[in-house]
């Protein structure tokens, strides 16, 4: 498993709970961060996967 995959997935739990953090506080500007953070595990662990696609 690439490097990528496992940052990706880590950075999409992240988004996670900033997102759901920032929801439960009214913290718009949080909950942004999260999705943003979602988003860029998501491309991350898309990567990752193309790099382990590519070595097989």
């Amino acid at each position: 498993m690439d490097k990528d995959r496992i940052k990706g997935a880590a950075k999409q739990a992240k988004g996670a709970v900033k997102e759901a953090v920032g929801k439960a506080v009214g913290d718009g500007k949080l909950a942004a961060e999260g999705r943003s953070d979602k988003v860029e595990g998501k491309i991350q662990n898309a990567v990752g996967g193309l790099k382990d696609a590519l070595r097989k």
